[in-house]
């Protein structure tokens, strides 16, 4: 099995925890890291809307936990059957810690795949270069 293919698995084996009890819409989504980790996240949808918190947020979350930050592929699965994208606020998270050349790749539940690069996703992408040094 290819890495590609074992991260959408990853992804898909979380989507089911996803708590989506208002939208029932069930997102995964699985990170590799540069070490070959592989962190998982989930949607957790709340009532008080938008308080709500993205499947690519609660993996990066656990990357970050997991002491990593630096991101090689990302995998998506929605319950949709067109493949999901992240959201855009979701993309300038992932891009915070993925080059422009990482490839996220989107899966729907009928396992139809789209492979985009993490620059194809959030051209002209605010990033940590475009802070004034005196922040550091």
């Amino acid at each position: 099995m290819s890495l590609r293919a074992s991260l959408l698995e990853e992804a898909a084996k979380a989507q089911p925890k996803a708590y989506a009890p208002y939208s029932k819409f069930r997102v995964g989504a699985a990170i590799r890291t540069a070490s070959g980790a592989v962190y998982t996240g989930v949607n957790v949808e709340n009532a008080a809307y938008p308080e709500g918190t993205c499947a690519e947020a609660g993996a990066i979350a656990a990357m970050v936990l997991g002491g990593e930050t630096e991101i090689a592929e990302v995998a998506v699965i929605g319950d949709s059957d067109e493949p999901v994208p992240p959201c855009g606020g979701c993309r300038q998270k992932i891009r915070e810690f993925a080059g422009p050349d990482v490839k996220v790749t989107m899966m729907s539940r009928t396992g139809k795949e789209l492979t985009m690069t993490v620059g194809e996703l959030l051209p002209g992408a605010f990033t940590p270069d475009h802070m004034p040094e005196h922040m550091e």
